[in-house]
């Protein structure tokens, strides 16, 4: 008796679950989980909602995969750095244009974020692939900032994970608000002239923060008084 030929999805399964991802990110990217559709997605990835429940699941589990898939794709762009070959004013300012230019890259990561954090990360609690992927990125701030501080350049005492909040942060509310901020400002902050500004802006405003002879701190006080 011959055997039943294999469809395409059959003979690819991981290229199809790339396809169904990458239809899901910029379906919750534009719509959010709540407004997203799985049979657009479905859909737009060339498969049906059979072939989706068995390669990733129902929507909710759909949604918490591509959000891993953000953080894997994020943390794994900041490991090609090299970032512990540099000297440490040079692997901050690396991180710090690295980040900027992800988020520059991945306007559908911002909405996200937006996405989840409205919904106050109830998917990102149920991951613990994410919380795996940034202990080591801790750790490899944290090192960068223990060779800075014994090389002289860097004050101690600095927070790695305050320091990477930060410069996300700097980033990101940048980027998520430009179309206010542009017009508040009445000028076009996403030109290249102005991003390249905005990067320049950004690197020496870290580095001035953690260089030793920067002036002491509002924590530095707190723990001078504690």
């Amino acid at each position: 008796m011959a055997r039943k030929p294999q469809t395409r999805w059959q003979r690819d399964p991981e290229g199809m679950r790339k396809r169904i991802l990458a239809a899901a990110r910029a379906e919750f990217a534009r719509f959010g989980i709540d407004g997203a559709r799985v049979d657009r997605i479905a859909a737009a990835a060339g498969a049906n909602k059979r072939m989706l429940y068995y390669h990733v699941g129902k929507k909710d589990d759909l949604y918490l995969a591509v959000l891993e898939a953000e953080y894997e794709h994020i943390r794994a762009g900041e490991r090609e750095l090299n970032l512990e070959a540099l000297a440490p004013a040079d692997a901050i300012a690396a991180l710090v244009a690295f980040t900027w230019q992800h988020y520059l890259d991945n306007p559908e990561f911002i909405a996200l974020l937006n996405n989840e954090n409205l919904h106050r990360a109830r998917h990102l609690k149920q991951s613990s692939k994410v919380k795996q992927l940034h202990s080591p990125f801790v750790a490899l701030v944290a090192d960068i900032l223990r060779r800075g501080v014994a090389s002289g350049d860097f004050r101690p005492g600095i927070d790695p994970v305050q320091l990477y909040i930060s410069i996300a942060s700097l980033s990101y509310f940048y980027q998520s608000n430009n179309a206010t901020l542009s017009t508040i400002f009445g000028r076009d902050l996403l030109t290249e002239e102005a991003k390249a500004a905005r990067l320049a802006h950004m690197t020496d405003l870290v580095l001035a923060a953690l260089r030793r002879s920067a002036p002491a701190t509002a924590l530095d006080r707190l723990r001078e008084a504690s």
